[in-house]
């Protein structure tokens, strides 16, 4: 619908009462609210009740990398005529949220694999994660190290993906030095950087 999600929030967050604003993103992480939930679906079913909202907000958060991924190509195939096949993605963010080392049910992951399974070569950068462990969901990854941040390295890229809006991370150099930035946590917005190159997913 054309409709700036971020703008909704930042508006209604101005009522002096009774709102808590929740942001979007590229999926759910974490060890609690994309798992936690689902044990009171179990429990409920044995009582024979219905969790509907449970069930629908984690088909919604199930489904949100994939749009994501579908996001990226449909960016890529617009600005430069490529698609993911044989593109360098670089994924911006490991753990499942801002300024914190944990990658427990992050949804990088799940992008990772996307994007390679539609034939992206991708790398990551995370600050709080030098090198990604060991997951039982993901053992293929360990191993992989974090890429550094410089001007030459980003240019070779096709596309960075704002995964996890890391504090730390200089986000005007990014916008700079890549030539597409899909952002899904409006980290550049928010930090008053503006390009034509940001794409918000």
């Amino acid at each position: 619908m054309g409709i700036d999600v971020w703008e909704v929030i930042n508006a209604a967050k101005t009522k002096p009462f009774g709102f808590m604003p929740f942001y979007p993103g590229p999926g759910l992480g974490g060890h609690c609210i994309p798992i936690d939930p689902f044990y009171l679906t179990w429990k409920a079913r044995e009582h024979d009740l219905s969790t509907r909202f449970i069930e629908l907000a984690g088909e919604i958060n199930t489904a949100m990398p994939g749009r994501v991924v579908d996001r990226v190509g449909q960016a890529m195939n617009l600005r430069s005529g490529k698609g993911l096949r044989n593109s360098r993605i670089l994924v911006l963010g490991l753990a499942y949220k801002k300024n914190v080392d944990d990658t427990r049910e992050s949804p990088a992951f799940k992008l990772i694999e996307l994007l390679e399974a539609n034939g992206a070569q991708v790398a990551y950068h995370d600050p709080y994660i030098a090198k990604i462990p060991h997951t039982r969901e993901h053992p293929q990854y360990a191993g992989r190290s974090s890429v550094a941040l410089d001007r030459a390295g980003l240019a070779a890229f096709d596309c960075a993906l704002i995964c996890t809006d890391h504090d730390s991370v200089d986000y005007r150099l990014i916008v700079d030095a890549c030539a597409l930035v899909v952002d899904t946590r409006n980290a550049c917005a928010s930090r008053g950087i503006i390009d034509g190159k940001i794409v918000q997913a």
